[in-house]
C-alpha cells in the first residue's frame, strides 16, 4: 500500500472520486470533513469511494497524516438509512471483544460517520475454493470471533428474530423471485406447497436456542488483518435469534461455494468450539446440522428474494447473477429431507429439475 502523503505535500487526485446525486449534501459533506479534519489530522483531498453495498449506505477512504493511515467515513442518508443500530451493534462487538470498526464521529442529523479502517483486504479476497487446506486457519478466526460475539448475548438489547420477521423474510422469494423476476403466478398448488413449507421452515428455526445474530457474517464482510485477529463489518442488521444463523450464513455464502466435506469440516470445528465455550447449541451434531441447513434455507429463500428486488426495484442487476447458487443451496437442502418435497417441487417448477448428490443427514 502506498504511504499517504506528508502535510507539506499536496495530495493527488483520488483515483475514485465521489459522485453525488444531490450537490447541497455534496457541500455538506465536505464542510464537516473539513471541520473534524485537525482533530484527526485527515487530507480531504483525498477522499475517494471505498464501497458501496446493497443499501443506500456509501463508504469513503480518506488519508490521514504522516503515519495515521487511513479512516473510512459512511454516507448514510439519514432519510434512507437509520446509523442508530450500526451505533449500537459496534459497541456490543467491542465489548465483546469482537474487532469492529470503532467510531471516531457522528454527524448524526446529516448521517456521516467517521471509521477505523480495518483494510483493503476481506476475507473472501484471500481464500481459493481450490484450496481449502489453505483456507481452513482464516475459518478457524471466524469461528473464534463468533464464539466471542454470541458468548455476549443478552436477551432484550437487540431486536428479536421473530416469526414476524422469519415470515416477512420468506415472503420476499414468491413476491419477489418467483412472481416478479420469473413472471410466475404464486397460486393454487404452487401457493399451496409454499406455505406448507414455509410454516415448517419458520418452526425449525424459531427452536433454535437465542444469541446475537450478525446476519450477515460471511467472508465478504471479514476484513484479514495480517496477525491480528480478523475485522467485522456490515454488522447493523444484527437481531436476537437463532444460534444456527451466522454458522449457515458463514459456510453457505453469498459469492462463493465450498465442497460439502468441506462445509461439514468448519461446521463441526465451530459446534465443538460452541460446546467447549458453553453456548447452547444440540449436544448431538446429526441434529445441530440440520437446525442449521434448514436455518440456511431460510437465509437462501429469503436472499433469492431480495436479490431479483434488487434488481427490479433498484437497479442493481449484478445480485441478480448470484441466484443461481441459492436455488442450488435451496435444491440440495429441500432433496435431503422428505418433508421438504413439496418446496423441492416447486423450486423443479420454477428452474427445471436438476439431480442433487452429496451428503445426507437428518433424512426422515
Amino acid at each position: 500500500m502506498t504511504a499517504p502523503p506528508s502535510p507539506a505535500t499536496e495530495p493527488a487526485p483520488p483515483a475514485n472520486p465521489i459522485l453525488w446525486a444531490d450537490p447541497q449534501r455534496a457541500a455538506v459533506f465536505e464542510g464537516w470533513l473539513a471541520g473534524i479534519a485537525a482533530a484527526h489530522r485527515l487530507l480531504p483531498g483525498t477522499v475517494r469511494l471505498a464501497s458501496a453495498d446493497a443499501s443506500f449506505r456509501r463508504y469513503f477512504r480518506v488519508d490521514a497524516a504522516e503515519a495515521a493511515g487511513t479512516r473510512i467515513v459512511m454516507d448514510a442518508p439519514p432519510d434512507k438509512e437509520n446509523s442508530e443500530p450500526f451505533v449500537q451493534v459496534a459497541r456490543l462487538m467491542a465489548e465483546a471483544g469482537v474487532t469492529a470498526p470503532r467510531m471516531l464521529e457522528w454527524d448524526r442529523p446529516n448521517g456521516f460517520l467517521l471509521l477505523d479502517d480495518l483494510g483493503h483486504q476481506t476475507m473472501l479476497d484471500v481464500i481459493d475454493p481450490a484450496k481449502p487446506d489453505a483456507s481452513r486457519p482464516l475459518y478457524d478466526q471466524a469461528i473464534d470471533a463468533l464464539i466471542r460475539w454470541q458468548l455476549a448475548s443478552r436477551p432484550g438489547v437487540l431486536p428479536p428474530y421473530d416469526r414476524a420477521l422469519l415470515e416477512r423474510e420468506l415472503a420476499l422469494f414468491p413476491e419477489w423471485y418467483i412472481g416478479r423476476h420469473r413472471g410466475i403466478a404464486v397460486e393454487g398448488q404452487l401457493k399451496e406447497r409454499l406455505d406448507r413449507s414455509f410454516k415448517l421452515i419458520v418452526e425449525s428455526n424459531l427452536a433454535s436456542p437465542s444469541v446475537y445474530v450478525h446476519r450477515d457474517f460471511m467472508p465478504r464482510n471479514l476484513m484479514v488483518r495480517n496477525d491480528a485477529d480478523l475485522g467485522v463489518l456490515d454488522f447493523q442488521d444484527a437481531v436476537y435469534g437463532p444460534i444456527t444463523y451466522d454458522i449457515a450464513s458463514l459456510m453457505r455464502d453469498a459469492f462463493l461455494s465450498w465442497d460439502e466435506e468441506f462445509v461439514l469440516d468448519i461446521t463441526i470445528r465451530y459446534w465443538e468450539a460452541a460446546r467447549r465455550a458453553k453456548l447452547p447449541v444440540d449436544a448431538d451434531f446429526g441434529a445441530f446440522y440440520r437446525s442449521v441447513e434448514w436455518m440456511g434455507l431460510q437465509r437462501h429463500l429469503k436472499v433469492a428474494g431480495i436479490f431479483a428486488r434488487l434488481t427490479l426495484r433498484d437497479g442493481k442487476p449484478r445480485y441478480l447473477a448470484d441466484t443461481p447458487r441459492f436455488i442450488a443451496y435451496i435444491r440440495s437442502t429441500a432433496s435431503r429431507y422428505m418433508e421438504l418435497t413439496p418446496l423441492l417441487r416447486v423450486i423443479d417448477e420454477i428452474e427445471g429439475s436438476s439431480a442433487i448428490t452429496g451428503f445426507a443427514y437428518g433424512r426422515v
